[in-house]
Protein backbone atom coordinates (compact mmCIF):
# COMPACT_ATOMS: atom_id res chain seq x y z
CA UNK A 1 0.00 0.00 0.00
CA UNK A 2 1.07 3.69 -0.43
CA UNK A 3 1.86 5.13 2.77
CA UNK A 4 -0.53 7.62 4.31
CA UNK A 5 -3.18 7.56 2.48
CA UNK A 6 -6.82 7.09 2.49
CA UNK A 7 -6.98 6.99 6.11
CA UNK A 8 -10.36 6.20 7.49
CA UNK A 9 -10.38 8.91 10.82
CA UNK A 10 -13.35 8.71 12.70
CA UNK A 11 -14.18 12.07 14.73
CA UNK A 12 -10.51 13.52 16.51
CA UNK A 13 -11.90 13.71 20.39
CA UNK A 14 -10.33 14.91 23.30
CA UNK A 15 -8.66 12.59 25.74
CA UNK A 16 -9.81 14.50 28.58
CA UNK A 17 -12.83 16.61 28.69
CA UNK A 18 -14.03 18.56 31.84
CA UNK A 19 -17.68 19.69 30.66
CA UNK A 20 -19.30 22.35 33.14
CA UNK A 21 -20.90 19.48 35.60
CA UNK A 22 -18.16 17.55 36.63
CA UNK A 23 -16.69 16.32 39.72
CA UNK A 24 -13.18 15.65 40.39
CA UNK A 25 -11.90 13.40 42.88
CA UNK A 26 -8.23 12.76 44.21
CA UNK A 27 -7.76 8.94 43.50
CA UNK A 28 -4.66 8.11 45.81
CA UNK A 29 -2.13 11.14 44.89
CA UNK A 30 -3.34 11.64 41.57
CA UNK A 31 -6.16 13.86 40.56
CA UNK A 32 -8.75 13.01 38.06
CA UNK A 33 -11.60 14.22 36.30
CA UNK A 34 -14.85 12.09 37.16
CA UNK A 35 -16.99 13.00 34.18
CA UNK A 36 -20.43 12.02 35.82
CA UNK A 37 -23.54 14.52 35.26
CA UNK A 38 -24.91 15.74 38.66
CA UNK A 39 -27.61 16.37 37.29
CA UNK A 40 -28.78 13.81 35.02
CA UNK A 41 -31.91 12.78 34.02
CA UNK A 42 -32.41 8.79 33.62
CA UNK A 43 -31.14 8.79 30.48
CA UNK A 44 -29.09 11.14 27.87
CA UNK A 45 -30.26 12.20 24.32
CA UNK A 46 -27.49 11.81 22.18
CA UNK A 47 -27.16 13.98 18.90
CA UNK A 48 -29.26 11.46 16.62
CA UNK A 49 -32.45 11.51 19.56
CA UNK A 50 -31.42 8.08 21.04
CA UNK A 51 -31.10 7.40 25.09
CA UNK A 52 -28.82 5.77 26.67
CA UNK A 53 -28.90 5.26 30.60
CA UNK A 54 -26.96 6.43 32.82
CA UNK A 55 -25.34 3.82 35.45
CA UNK A 56 -25.08 6.47 38.65
CA UNK A 57 -25.01 3.78 41.58
CA UNK A 58 -22.34 1.52 39.97
CA UNK A 59 -20.19 3.63 38.65
CA UNK A 60 -20.29 5.72 42.18
CA UNK A 61 -19.63 2.40 44.07
CA UNK A 62 -16.51 1.69 41.57
CA UNK A 63 -15.46 5.24 42.06
CA UNK A 64 -15.61 4.62 45.83
CA UNK A 65 -13.90 1.12 45.63
CA UNK A 66 -10.80 2.90 43.12
CA UNK A 67 -10.19 5.87 45.51
CA UNK A 68 -10.27 3.28 48.17
CA UNK A 69 -7.33 1.69 46.77
CA UNK A 70 -5.55 4.76 45.20
CA UNK A 71 -5.38 3.20 41.46
CA UNK A 72 -6.21 5.95 38.86
CA UNK A 73 -9.06 5.32 36.69
CA UNK A 74 -11.26 7.77 34.13
CA UNK A 75 -15.06 6.92 34.64
CA UNK A 76 -17.53 8.51 32.66
CA UNK A 77 -21.21 9.01 32.13
CA UNK A 78 -23.64 9.41 29.42
CA UNK A 79 -23.05 13.50 29.05
CA UNK A 80 -19.42 12.51 27.99
CA UNK A 81 -20.07 9.77 26.43
CA UNK A 82 -22.44 11.61 24.29
CA UNK A 83 -18.79 13.70 23.20
CA UNK A 84 -17.48 10.41 21.25
CA UNK A 85 -17.83 8.84 18.43
CA UNK A 86 -19.77 5.50 19.14
CA UNK A 87 -17.70 3.95 16.13
CA UNK A 88 -19.49 1.98 13.70
CA UNK A 89 -22.10 0.32 15.44
CA UNK A 90 -25.10 3.42 17.52
CA UNK A 91 -24.97 0.71 20.79
CA UNK A 92 -21.91 0.86 21.26
CA UNK A 93 -22.46 3.26 24.15
CA UNK A 94 -25.43 1.74 25.30
CA UNK A 95 -24.07 0.61 28.95
CA UNK A 96 -23.65 4.71 29.21
CA UNK A 97 -21.12 4.28 31.51
CA UNK A 98 -16.96 3.99 30.92
CA UNK A 99 -13.82 3.21 32.54
CA UNK A 100 -10.44 4.45 30.81
CA UNK A 101 -7.62 3.05 32.94
CA UNK A 102 -4.24 4.01 31.42
CA UNK A 103 -1.95 1.18 33.24
CA UNK A 104 -2.62 -2.82 33.58
CA UNK A 105 -3.28 -2.19 37.27
CA UNK A 106 -5.85 0.09 36.62
CA UNK A 107 -7.46 -2.00 34.28
CA UNK A 108 -7.53 -4.96 37.12
CA UNK A 109 -8.87 -2.95 39.62
CA UNK A 110 -12.02 -2.08 37.58
CA UNK A 111 -12.32 -5.25 36.56
CA UNK A 112 -11.48 -7.17 40.39
CA UNK A 113 -14.59 -4.62 41.10
CA UNK A 114 -16.81 -6.12 38.89
CA UNK A 115 -16.60 -9.49 39.16
CA UNK A 116 -16.98 -8.97 42.89
CA UNK A 117 -19.72 -7.46 42.25
CA UNK A 118 -21.20 -8.88 39.02
CA UNK A 119 -21.14 -6.12 36.50
CA UNK A 120 -20.26 -7.02 32.92
CA UNK A 121 -17.46 -5.86 31.39
CA UNK A 122 -17.56 -4.96 27.62
CA UNK A 123 -13.40 -4.33 26.18
CA UNK A 124 -13.57 -1.43 23.84
CA UNK A 125 -10.68 -0.22 21.19
CA UNK A 126 -10.99 2.19 18.26
CA UNK A 127 -14.86 0.82 17.80
CA UNK A 128 -14.17 0.10 14.31
CA UNK A 129 -15.37 -3.60 14.47
CA UNK A 130 -18.63 -3.90 11.86
CA UNK A 131 -20.08 -6.53 13.97
CA UNK A 132 -21.50 -5.34 16.84
CA UNK A 133 -18.64 -7.34 19.24
CA UNK A 134 -18.15 -3.55 21.19
CA UNK A 135 -21.53 -3.35 21.40
CA UNK A 136 -22.43 -2.44 25.47
CA UNK A 137 -26.09 -2.38 27.11
CA UNK A 138 -27.05 -0.88 30.53
CA UNK A 139 -26.26 -2.72 33.03
CA UNK A 140 -23.06 -3.22 31.93
CA UNK A 141 -19.49 -0.98 32.31
CA UNK A 142 -17.26 -0.33 29.03
CA UNK A 143 -13.78 -0.49 29.52
CA UNK A 144 -11.84 1.33 26.90
CA UNK A 145 -8.59 1.50 25.80
CA UNK A 146 -8.79 5.20 24.95
CA UNK A 147 -5.69 5.97 27.63
CA UNK A 148 -3.63 3.24 26.96
CA UNK A 149 -1.31 4.46 24.42
CA UNK A 150 2.05 4.56 25.11
CA UNK A 151 4.88 2.84 22.44
CA UNK A 152 7.12 1.85 24.97
CA UNK A 153 9.39 0.46 22.68
CA UNK A 154 10.48 0.06 19.01
CA UNK A 155 13.67 -2.34 18.53
CA UNK A 156 15.42 -1.80 15.16
CA UNK A 157 17.49 -5.10 15.86
CA UNK A 158 14.81 -7.31 17.33
CA UNK A 159 12.23 -5.86 14.96
CA UNK A 160 9.97 -5.66 17.07
CA UNK A 161 7.50 -3.05 19.04
CA UNK A 162 6.20 -2.57 22.61
CA UNK A 163 3.27 -0.95 23.31
CA UNK A 164 -0.06 -0.47 24.87
CA UNK A 165 -3.31 -1.71 23.77
CA UNK A 166 -5.01 1.83 22.72
CA UNK A 167 -2.22 2.89 20.63
CA UNK A 168 -3.68 3.52 16.93
CA UNK A 169 -2.18 0.78 13.83
CA UNK A 170 -1.54 4.55 12.14
CA UNK A 171 0.44 5.75 15.19
CA UNK A 172 2.81 2.43 15.44
CA UNK A 173 3.04 3.12 11.21
CA UNK A 174 5.06 6.39 11.82
CA UNK A 175 6.41 5.53 14.74
CA UNK A 176 8.11 2.50 13.31
CA UNK A 177 8.84 4.18 9.93
CA UNK A 178 12.11 6.32 11.13
CA UNK A 179 13.37 2.63 11.68
CA UNK A 180 13.03 1.54 7.96
CA UNK A 181 10.10 -1.00 9.57
CA UNK A 182 6.32 -1.58 9.78
CA UNK A 183 4.23 -3.57 11.14
CA UNK A 184 3.45 -6.31 9.15
CA UNK A 185 -0.32 -5.98 8.70
CA UNK A 186 -2.42 -2.73 7.00
CA UNK A 187 -6.08 -2.21 6.31
CA UNK A 188 -8.31 0.76 5.96
CA UNK A 189 -9.42 1.71 9.59
CA UNK A 190 -5.63 1.87 10.21
CA UNK A 191 -6.32 5.58 11.47
CA UNK A 192 -8.84 4.38 14.12
CA UNK A 193 -8.23 0.73 14.77
CA UNK A 194 -6.14 -0.09 17.88
CA UNK A 195 -3.51 -2.62 18.38
CA UNK A 196 -5.45 -4.32 21.21
CA UNK A 197 -8.40 -4.71 19.55
CA UNK A 198 -7.07 -5.77 15.96
CA UNK A 199 -5.34 -8.65 18.25
CA UNK A 200 -8.83 -9.13 19.91
CA UNK A 201 -10.42 -10.14 16.54
CA UNK A 202 -7.65 -11.04 14.80
CA UNK A 203 -7.69 -8.52 12.18
CA UNK A 204 -6.36 -9.61 8.86
CA UNK A 205 -6.29 -6.65 6.36
CA UNK A 206 -4.37 -6.44 3.24
CA UNK A 207 -1.10 -8.08 3.67
CA UNK A 208 -2.62 -11.41 4.83
CA UNK A 209 -1.86 -13.05 1.59
CA UNK A 210 1.99 -12.59 2.57
CA UNK A 211 2.71 -12.06 6.48
CA UNK A 212 -0.70 -13.55 7.68
CA UNK A 213 -3.20 -12.31 10.35
CA UNK A 214 -2.85 -10.57 13.37
CA UNK A 215 -1.64 -13.68 15.14
CA UNK A 216 0.94 -14.12 13.05
CA UNK A 217 2.42 -10.69 14.02
CA UNK A 218 2.00 -11.11 18.03
CA UNK A 219 4.72 -12.36 19.64
CA UNK A 220 3.38 -11.21 23.13
CA UNK A 221 0.61 -10.14 25.29
CA UNK A 222 -0.63 -8.77 28.55
CA UNK A 223 -4.21 -8.93 29.60
CA UNK A 224 -6.15 -8.72 32.47
CA UNK A 225 -8.67 -11.64 33.31
CA UNK A 226 -11.99 -11.75 33.29
CA UNK A 227 -11.10 -12.40 37.45
CA UNK A 228 -8.51 -9.44 37.68
CA UNK A 229 -5.62 -11.29 37.54
CA UNK A 230 -2.77 -9.95 35.47
CA UNK A 231 -1.23 -12.24 32.50
CA UNK A 232 1.98 -11.29 31.19
CA UNK A 233 3.61 -13.03 28.43
CA UNK A 234 5.53 -10.31 26.90
CA UNK A 235 7.94 -12.72 24.48
CA UNK A 236 10.11 -10.37 22.29
CA UNK A 237 11.34 -13.11 20.66
CA UNK A 238 9.71 -16.09 17.95
CA UNK A 239 11.06 -18.80 19.02
CA UNK A 240 9.42 -19.97 22.35
CA UNK A 241 8.29 -23.12 22.43
CA UNK A 242 7.49 -23.51 26.47
CA UNK A 243 4.42 -25.49 26.75
CA UNK A 244 1.13 -24.24 25.05
CA UNK A 245 1.22 -20.75 23.49
CA UNK A 246 -1.73 -19.14 26.27
CA UNK A 247 -1.47 -15.90 24.93
CA UNK A 248 -2.54 -16.61 21.42
CA UNK A 249 -5.96 -17.81 23.54
CA UNK A 250 -6.86 -14.13 23.48
CA UNK A 251 -6.74 -13.57 19.90
CA UNK A 252 -9.76 -13.64 18.10
CA UNK A 253 -11.44 -14.03 21.46
CA UNK A 254 -13.43 -10.80 21.11
CA UNK A 255 -12.89 -9.93 25.27
CA UNK A 256 -14.23 -12.81 25.72
CA UNK A 257 -11.16 -14.13 27.33
CA UNK A 258 -9.78 -10.85 28.66
CA UNK A 259 -8.90 -7.32 28.18
CA UNK A 260 -5.97 -6.81 26.27
CA UNK A 261 -3.02 -3.80 28.14
CA UNK A 262 0.00 -4.22 26.01
CA UNK A 263 1.56 -6.27 22.80
CA UNK A 264 5.02 -6.96 21.42
CA UNK A 265 4.16 -6.94 17.53
CA UNK A 266 6.69 -8.10 14.94
CA UNK A 267 7.98 -5.71 12.60
CA UNK A 268 8.45 -6.23 8.94
CA UNK A 269 10.77 -3.96 6.14
CA UNK A 270 8.82 -1.12 5.32
CA UNK A 271 8.17 -0.51 1.92
CA UNK A 272 8.37 2.92 0.21
CA UNK A 273 8.99 2.98 -3.22
CA UNK A 274 5.71 1.46 -4.89
CA UNK A 275 3.77 1.29 -8.48
CA UNK A 276 0.28 0.52 -8.92
CA UNK A 277 -2.06 -0.71 -11.51
CA UNK A 278 -5.79 -1.02 -12.13
CA UNK A 279 -6.27 -3.87 -14.77
CA UNK A 280 -9.22 -5.52 -16.55
CA UNK A 281 -9.40 -8.62 -16.02
CA UNK A 282 -12.14 -11.72 -16.95
CA UNK A 283 -12.45 -13.47 -13.51
CA UNK A 284 -10.92 -14.41 -10.67
CA UNK A 285 -8.82 -16.95 -11.59
CA UNK A 286 -7.10 -14.51 -14.66
CA UNK A 287 -6.72 -11.81 -11.23
CA UNK A 288 -4.66 -15.04 -9.83
CA UNK A 289 -2.89 -15.62 -12.82
CA UNK A 290 -1.44 -12.08 -12.11
CA UNK A 291 -0.70 -12.35 -8.57
CA UNK A 292 1.29 -15.64 -9.13
CA UNK A 293 3.15 -14.00 -11.86
CA UNK A 294 4.14 -10.77 -9.87
CA UNK A 295 5.09 -12.95 -6.57
CA UNK A 296 7.58 -14.57 -9.06
CA UNK A 297 9.59 -11.65 -10.04
CA UNK A 298 12.42 -11.31 -8.12
CA UNK A 299 13.20 -7.85 -8.53
CA UNK A 300 9.76 -6.69 -6.75
CA UNK A 301 7.80 -7.51 -3.79
CA UNK A 302 3.68 -7.98 -4.17
CA UNK A 303 2.46 -5.26 -1.56
CA UNK A 304 -1.52 -5.59 -2.56
CA UNK A 305 -3.55 -7.53 -4.48
CA UNK A 306 -7.70 -6.50 -4.18
CA UNK A 307 -10.16 -7.22 -6.90
CA UNK A 308 -13.51 -5.49 -7.57
CA UNK A 309 -16.35 -7.06 -9.34
CA UNK A 310 -17.82 -4.87 -12.44
CA UNK A 311 -20.76 -3.71 -9.77
CA UNK A 312 -18.85 -2.54 -7.08
CA UNK A 313 -16.34 -1.24 -9.35
CA UNK A 314 -18.43 0.88 -11.42
CA UNK A 315 -20.78 2.46 -8.49
CA UNK A 316 -16.88 3.67 -6.64
CA UNK A 317 -15.79 4.73 -9.94
CA UNK A 318 -18.98 6.75 -10.31
CA UNK A 319 -19.27 8.17 -6.80
CA UNK A 320 -15.29 9.03 -6.70
CA UNK A 321 -15.42 10.52 -10.40
CA UNK A 322 -13.02 8.34 -11.22
CA UNK A 323 -11.78 8.50 -14.85
CA UNK A 324 -13.01 5.57 -17.02
CA UNK A 325 -11.35 6.55 -20.84
CA UNK A 326 -8.65 3.68 -20.04
CA UNK A 327 -11.16 1.13 -20.56
CA UNK A 328 -12.58 -0.63 -23.55
CA UNK A 329 -15.79 -2.37 -23.85
CA UNK A 330 -17.50 -4.07 -21.08
CA UNK A 331 -15.67 -5.27 -18.14
CA UNK A 332 -16.27 -8.02 -15.52
CA UNK A 333 -13.87 -7.08 -12.52
CA UNK A 334 -10.88 -4.87 -11.87
CA UNK A 335 -7.79 -6.07 -10.14
CA UNK A 336 -5.93 -3.67 -8.34
CA UNK A 337 -2.05 -4.75 -7.86
CA UNK A 338 0.22 -2.54 -6.17
CA UNK A 339 4.39 -3.96 -6.02
CA UNK A 340 7.37 -2.17 -4.67
CA UNK A 341 11.42 -2.12 -5.45
CA UNK A 342 14.48 -0.34 -4.83
CA UNK A 343 13.13 2.87 -6.27
CA UNK A 344 9.90 4.15 -8.39
CA UNK A 345 11.22 4.08 -11.49
CA UNK A 346 12.24 0.61 -11.14
CA UNK A 347 9.53 -0.89 -9.22
CA UNK A 348 7.46 0.93 -12.45
CA UNK A 349 9.39 -0.62 -15.15
CA UNK A 350 9.24 -4.15 -13.40
CA UNK A 351 5.33 -3.73 -13.01
CA UNK A 352 4.89 -3.00 -17.15
CA UNK A 353 7.24 -5.40 -17.74
CA UNK A 354 5.59 -7.82 -15.26
CA UNK A 355 1.91 -6.72 -16.94
CA UNK A 356 3.06 -7.33 -20.46
CA UNK A 357 4.66 -10.63 -20.32
CA UNK A 358 1.09 -12.05 -18.46
CA UNK A 359 -1.27 -10.05 -20.49
CA UNK A 360 -2.45 -12.76 -22.78
CA UNK A 361 -2.40 -15.23 -20.70
CA UNK A 362 -4.86 -13.83 -18.01
CA UNK A 363 -6.89 -12.49 -20.88
CA UNK A 364 -6.46 -8.57 -19.55
CA UNK A 365 -8.10 -6.43 -21.63
CA UNK A 366 -6.96 -2.91 -20.17
CA UNK A 367 -4.64 -1.59 -18.15
CA UNK A 368 -3.36 1.86 -16.55
CA UNK A 369 -0.40 1.90 -14.39
CA UNK A 370 -0.38 5.15 -11.91
CA UNK A 371 1.77 8.18 -12.81
CA UNK A 372 1.83 9.66 -9.28
CA UNK A 373 1.30 9.15 -5.71
CA UNK A 374 -1.53 11.17 -5.71
CA UNK A 375 -2.85 8.79 -8.65
CA UNK A 376 -1.66 5.89 -6.67
CA UNK A 377 -4.01 7.08 -4.05
CA UNK A 378 -7.09 7.83 -5.99
CA UNK A 379 -6.60 3.90 -7.18
CA UNK A 380 -6.74 2.81 -3.67
CA UNK A 381 -9.75 4.97 -2.26
CA UNK A 382 -12.06 3.26 -5.19
CA UNK A 383 -11.45 -0.27 -3.22
CA UNK A 384 -10.95 1.25 0.16
CA UNK A 385 -13.42 3.49 0.78
CA UNK A 386 -16.37 1.44 0.28
CA UNK A 387 -19.11 3.64 2.65
CA UNK A 388 -20.86 4.86 -0.68
CA UNK A 389 -22.59 1.37 -0.50
CA UNK A 390 -24.95 2.85 2.78
CA UNK A 391 -25.24 5.81 1.00
CA UNK A 392 -26.93 3.90 -2.55
CA UNK A 393 -27.96 1.41 -0.13
CA UNK A 394 -28.54 2.31 3.77
CA UNK A 395 -29.55 -1.18 5.12
CA UNK A 396 -27.56 -3.26 2.80
CA UNK A 397 -26.89 -6.45 4.54
CA UNK A 398 -23.37 -7.22 4.73
CA UNK A 399 -20.73 -10.18 4.89
CA UNK A 400 -17.00 -11.16 5.13
CA UNK A 401 -15.97 -14.55 4.15
CA UNK A 402 -13.20 -16.49 3.00
CA UNK A 403 -13.10 -19.08 0.02
CA UNK A 404 -9.79 -20.95 -1.03
CA UNK A 405 -9.04 -18.36 -3.94
CA UNK A 406 -9.12 -21.03 -6.72
CA UNK A 407 -13.02 -21.31 -5.66
CA UNK A 408 -13.85 -17.89 -5.95
CA UNK A 409 -15.29 -17.63 -9.39
CA UNK A 410 -17.50 -21.05 -8.54
CA UNK A 411 -19.08 -19.56 -5.46
CA UNK A 412 -19.66 -16.04 -7.04
CA UNK A 413 -21.88 -17.36 -9.74
CA UNK A 414 -23.47 -19.74 -7.31
CA UNK A 415 -23.81 -17.39 -4.99
CA UNK A 416 -25.69 -14.88 -7.67
CA UNK A 417 -27.81 -17.79 -8.54
CA UNK A 418 -29.10 -18.42 -5.08
CA UNK A 419 -29.81 -14.88 -4.33
CA UNK A 420 -31.63 -14.52 -7.80
CA UNK A 421 -33.84 -17.63 -6.91
CA UNK A 422 -34.44 -15.18 -2.88
CA UNK A 423 -35.85 -12.38 -4.93
CA UNK A 424 -35.61 -11.24 -8.72
CA UNK A 425 -34.24 -7.95 -8.24
CA UNK A 426 -30.91 -9.15 -5.45
CA UNK A 427 -27.47 -9.04 -6.58
CA UNK A 428 -24.52 -8.38 -4.25
CA UNK A 429 -21.89 -6.16 -4.49
CA UNK A 430 -18.41 -8.57 -3.98
CA UNK A 431 -15.36 -7.17 -3.74
CA UNK A 432 -12.11 -8.15 -1.71
CA UNK A 433 -7.89 -9.68 -0.59
CA UNK A 434 -8.16 -11.85 -3.93
CA UNK A 435 -4.70 -13.42 -3.04
CA UNK A 436 -5.93 -14.79 -0.09
CA UNK A 437 -9.45 -15.40 -0.78
CA UNK A 438 -11.27 -13.23 1.47
CA UNK A 439 -14.73 -11.73 0.22
CA UNK A 440 -16.62 -8.60 1.26
CA UNK A 441 -20.22 -8.96 -0.19
CA UNK A 442 -23.01 -6.42 0.47
CA UNK A 443 -26.65 -7.89 -1.03
CA UNK A 444 -28.80 -5.20 -2.79
CA UNK A 445 -31.87 -4.94 -4.36
CA UNK A 446 -35.28 -4.76 -3.39
CA UNK A 447 -36.18 -6.89 -0.30
CA UNK A 448 -32.16 -7.73 0.56
CA UNK A 449 -32.93 -6.09 3.65
CA UNK A 450 -36.34 -7.57 4.27
CA UNK A 451 -36.87 -9.08 7.66
CA UNK A 452 -38.21 -12.19 5.72
CA UNK A 453 -35.62 -12.32 3.63
CA UNK A 454 -32.35 -12.69 6.20
CA UNK A 455 -32.66 -16.13 6.78
CA UNK A 456 -32.44 -17.04 3.03
CA UNK A 457 -30.01 -14.50 2.20
CA UNK A 458 -27.61 -15.33 4.89
CA UNK A 459 -27.72 -19.13 3.53
CA UNK A 460 -27.66 -17.89 0.02
CA UNK A 461 -24.05 -16.18 1.22
CA UNK A 462 -22.97 -19.18 3.91
CA UNK A 463 -24.29 -22.80 2.52
CA UNK A 464 -20.86 -24.55 1.27
CA UNK A 465 -18.47 -22.47 2.50
CA UNK A 466 -17.24 -25.26 4.69
CA UNK A 467 -17.20 -27.85 2.23
CA UNK A 468 -15.04 -25.84 0.18
CA UNK A 469 -12.51 -25.30 3.28
CA UNK A 470 -13.44 -21.58 4.05
CA UNK A 471 -14.51 -19.70 6.89
CA UNK A 472 -17.88 -18.36 7.18
CA UNK A 473 -16.32 -15.05 8.95
CA UNK A 474 -12.81 -14.07 7.01
CA UNK A 475 -11.50 -11.08 9.59
CA UNK A 476 -14.90 -9.22 10.91
CA UNK A 477 -15.29 -11.87 13.68
CA UNK A 478 -18.54 -12.59 14.93
CA UNK A 479 -19.81 -10.06 17.46
CA UNK A 480 -23.40 -9.92 17.81
CA UNK A 481 -24.03 -9.65 14.19
CA UNK A 482 -23.08 -13.64 13.07
CA UNK A 483 -24.02 -15.15 16.47
CA UNK A 484 -26.56 -17.45 14.18
CA UNK A 485 -23.87 -18.12 11.68
CA UNK A 486 -21.57 -19.26 14.07
CA UNK A 487 -23.86 -21.98 15.86
CA UNK A 488 -25.09 -22.67 12.00
CA UNK A 489 -22.05 -22.68 10.54
CA UNK A 490 -19.28 -22.83 12.99
CA UNK A 491 -17.27 -25.95 13.83
CA UNK A 492 -18.98 -28.08 16.46
CA UNK A 493 -15.91 -29.17 18.54
CA UNK A 494 -14.40 -26.10 18.41
CA UNK A 495 -17.35 -24.25 19.84
CA UNK A 496 -16.94 -26.75 22.95
CA UNK A 497 -13.50 -26.14 23.25
CA UNK A 498 -14.47 -22.27 23.72
CA UNK A 499 -17.46 -22.93 25.94
CA UNK A 500 -15.13 -24.93 28.18
CA UNK A 501 -11.79 -22.43 28.11
CA UNK A 502 -14.64 -19.54 28.98
CA UNK A 503 -15.68 -21.41 31.73
CA UNK A 504 -12.78 -22.08 33.65
CA UNK A 505 -11.49 -18.41 32.47
CA UNK A 506 -14.52 -16.11 33.27
CA UNK A 507 -16.91 -18.42 35.64
CA UNK A 508 -19.57 -16.03 35.90
CA UNK A 509 -20.09 -15.14 32.13
CA UNK A 510 -19.34 -10.78 32.53
CA UNK A 511 -16.43 -10.35 30.03
CA UNK A 512 -18.48 -9.05 26.64
CA UNK A 513 -21.46 -10.99 27.24
CA UNK A 514 -24.16 -11.40 24.26
CA UNK A 515 -20.86 -11.61 21.61
CA UNK A 516 -19.01 -14.65 20.65
CA UNK A 517 -21.72 -17.29 21.79
CA UNK A 518 -20.99 -19.69 24.93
Amino acid sequence: MVPAFAHKVMHAWAKSVTPAHASTVRLGQHPIHCLIPRRAPTTHALPDGRGYPLMDEPIRSLEAHLNKIGTTVVLIGAEALSRRHPGEHPDNFGAGAMALPETAEGAAAVISWCADAGVPVVPQGGRTGLVGGSVSKPGEIILSSERLTQIELIDPVARIAVVQSGVTLQRLQEAAAPYGLAPGIDLAARGSATIGGMVSTNAGGILAFRNGVMRHQVLGIEAVLPDGRIFSDLTRVVKASAGPDMKQLLVGAEGAYGFVTRVVVKLETLSTARATALLAVPNAVAALTVVGHLQGVAAVTLEGAELMWRQYFLDSARVHDFDMQWLEGEIESILLVEISGESVERATAELERALEAVWEEAGLTGGIVAQSLDQARKFWSLREESEFIYRLHPNAPSFDVSIPPGAVDGYVATLRQRLASVGSGLDAYVYGHIADGNLHLSVIGDGADAAGNRAAVEDAVYTGITDLGGSFSAEHGVGTEKRDAYHLHGNPERRAVAQAIKAALDPKMIFNPGKVPF
